[in-house]
């Protein structure tokens, strides 16, 4: 990727740790952004240095915040020059289910800030760069059939965001495709717990009776989709909402679990 450089939220854990590998195993540098967890994103960023020979930078801020938005893009633009490509990965989500009348204020705003408001800030930041380079991708994640706008019980906040998102990143790709620009979403099925930092040969011959393929996902199952649609040759695939669920009905899961 002639050392292309990559802005990754909420990079130090989970699946966004994993698409740091694997954005870094293709050569791309890369920013670490951490809400509060510096040990785990300064260990992976020595980790990808040591192993990939990739430059890395590891900035804390709350992308909820627009002036944490703004730190995050200054810190990367002052190290590497610009944002090639932005992964919008983190995104609060509140485990509790609940009525969205059970949702006090501060709460649906901290939903939609961290899963919709927030692309908007670091989408409008980094463009600016990705121009002059006539070169760029943006890639933010939902969830399973979210361009269809579909409810999601106890999950009013987070599914109202992420459907918001949706409309904004296939927006984004068409706005943004005369300048080279590609904008896709990514929707990932179950994934939980330690499987979202391994890998695809770390699930073959596990059995998973809830999902349809049979095994569990890993975050290598979105990782890897990530790599591909950053890499030159992707830049005919803009405006795609690609569900990587194996099959399982996710929203659905609530009725028959």
């Amino acid at each position: 990727m002639n050392k292309k450089t990559a802005l990754i939220t909420g990079a130090a854990k989970g699946i966004g740790k994993r698409t740091a590998y694997a954005l870094a195993q293709v050569g791309f540098n890369m920013t670490i952004n951490y809400c509060s967890s510096r040990h785990e994103a300064e260990q992976l960023a020595n980790e990808l240095q040591e192993k990939f020979g990739v430059s890395t930078i590891v900035v804390s801020g709350d992308i909820t915040k627009p002036e944490d938005c703004r730190q995050i893009v200054a810190r990367t633009e002052e190290q590497f020059g610009s944002v090639d490509v932005l992964i919008h990965n983190a995104g609060p989500f509140i485990k509790e289910r609940k009525k969205m009348e059970e949702y006090d204020d501060s709460e649906w705003q901290y939903i939609v800030n961290g899963n919709l408001n927030s692309a908007f800030y670091l989408s409008k930041l980094t463009l600016p760069g990705m121009r002059k380079k006539h070169w760029g991708r943006i890639i933010t994640f939902g969830f399973d059939r979210v361009e269809t706008a579909p409810g999601w019980i106890y999950r009013s906040a987070f599914a109202a965001s992420k459907t918001g998102l949706a409309s904004l990143t296939r927006t984004i790709a068409l706005e943004e495709a005369e300048n080279g620009i590609t904008a896709n979403m990514i929707c990932p099925g179950d994934i939980t717990g330690d499987w979202k930092e391994k890998e695809i040969h770390e699930a073959m011959g596990v059995k998973d009776d809830t999902v349809p393929v049979g095994r569990p996902g890993t975050g290598e199952d979105i990782a890897r989709l990530v790599a591909f649609l950053c890499s030159e040759q992707s830049d005919f695939i803009t405006g795609a909402i690609i569900p990587v669920t194996g099959g399982k009905d996710v929203l659905g899961k609530v009725f028959y679990e």
